[in-house]
């Protein structure tokens, strides 16, 4: 089952959001010619949520596992069942000097997923549990899928761990759709009239460099008794990070959307939301976060719904202004695995145990926070 925290409203919105919730569904609304993991860095849980001395059962990629923190501190993210007789470490395992211990036999990992002891052994075998390549910054842990060693690093975000920002507004939801669909969202021109309730379509074009890509545009609608026309800059990291900056008079916050397949069927979007304190007016901060929740996350909430039943349209009939679906299409393709499409990189404990400690490479420059 898809992991579930106490911020996930998606169980609860049902038919106080409307009468669709058990709408029956179309058998292709879970066809996709895309693989359901491209390959890439995704964030799977918050740094504060990885308390030191703890084990975090996580779900991803279709496959169950745990995170947890090495004596160093440092994140760990592996596979969830012990290759001794298939306990689930996160299932009453508990963390013994840095290492992951079963709570079936006693045996226990370390962070590069290595049997570091097993009771009654001579020696540790020479096991491993699988695992993912991590980096932890901007109070997120992130995960590296593929085969090979990540060759680009997701940038920090400033405003993650700014004073000038507030604690982040955190709204997670499970939809049943391709994570490329949800990406493509932020490019559908029309879509922006419909749900977010902007006079016109906003006129966007997007920047593809390598891994990364831009779209600068404006966002102009009507708030209660507002009137917003803010700078909307959006900067993608790969297949499962993006941020959004919105910059204006009456409004300033950045949005880190994170998107993650769950399975084969479900994808998590996790959205933090960070509004930029009124310099002169801090004490205004509750009151912004009290609005944008009540706008911004119906709005969300839409659109889940909409996409929990759509489905994918290979060739779809755009109209003459509508051209960033297909420019995101092109760009997002190199992140799909050529090879197997059914299996996010190497699936035996043995393929991913011990991967090497290398260092990151370069991270690409800091983009830059929203101006003061």
């Amino acid at each position: 089952m898809p992991r579930r925290r106490s911020h996930d409203k998606l169980a609860r919105i049902g038919l106080a959001q409307g009468d669709h919730a058990d709408e029956p569904r179309d058998p292709r609304a879970d066809e996709y010619p895309m693989p359901f993991v491209p390959h890439g860095w995704y964030a799977v849980l918050r740094s504060d949520e990885l308390r030191t001395g703890k084990v975090v059962s996580l779900h991803y990629f279709g496959r169950a596992l745990i995170a947890f923190r090495g004596p160093d501190g440092q994140a760990a993210v592996r596979d969830a069942h012990c290759p001794h007789y298939g306990a689930h470490l996160g299932v009453g395992g508990k963390v013994v000097d840095g290492a992951v211990e079963c709570p079936f036999h006693g045996w226990r990992f370390g962070t590069d997923g290595r049997c570091t002891h097993a009771p009654f052994a001579a020696r540790p075998p020479k096991v491993a549990i699988g695992g993912f390549p991590v980096r932890e910054h901007s109070g997120l842990v992130f995960v590296h899928t593929g085969p090979a060693e990540p060759s680009w690093e997701v940038p920090e975000v400033p405003e993650a761990t700014s004073p000038d920002y507030a604690s982040p507004i955190d709204d997670t939801c499970h939809a049943r759709i391709h994570i490329q669909e949800m990406r493509e969202n932020i490019v559908d021109e029309s879509h922006f009239t419909f749900i977010h309730g902007q006079s016109e379509p906003p006129a966007l074009e997007l920047e593809p460099d390598g891994p990364f890509a831009e779209v600068r545009s404006r966002f102009r609608r009507r708030v209660l008794a507002w009137d917003l026309d803010n700078t909307f800059d959006v900067f993608m990291y790969g297949p499962g990070v993006m941020v959004v900056r919105v910059h204006g008079a009456l409004l300033s916050l950045t949005a880190i959307a994170l998107t993650t397949p769950v399975d084969d069927r479900t994808s998590e979007m996790r959205m933090l939301y960070y509004i930029r304190k009124p310099s002169r007016l801090p004490f205004l901060t509750p009151l912004l976060k009290l609005v944008f929740r009540r706008e911004a996350l119906a709005e969300v909430r839409e659109e889940v719904r909409i996409w929990d039943h759509k489905i994918h349209q290979a060739r779809p009939i755009l109209l003459p202004h509508e051209k960033g679906i297909k420019a995101l299409r092109r760009w997002y393709a190199q992140f799909h695995p050529s090879d197997d499409p059914a299996t996010p990189g190497p699936t035996r404990a043995s393929d991913w145990a011990a991967q090497p400690s290398t260092p990151p490479p370069p991270r690409r420059p800091v983009s830059p926070a929203v101006p003061q």
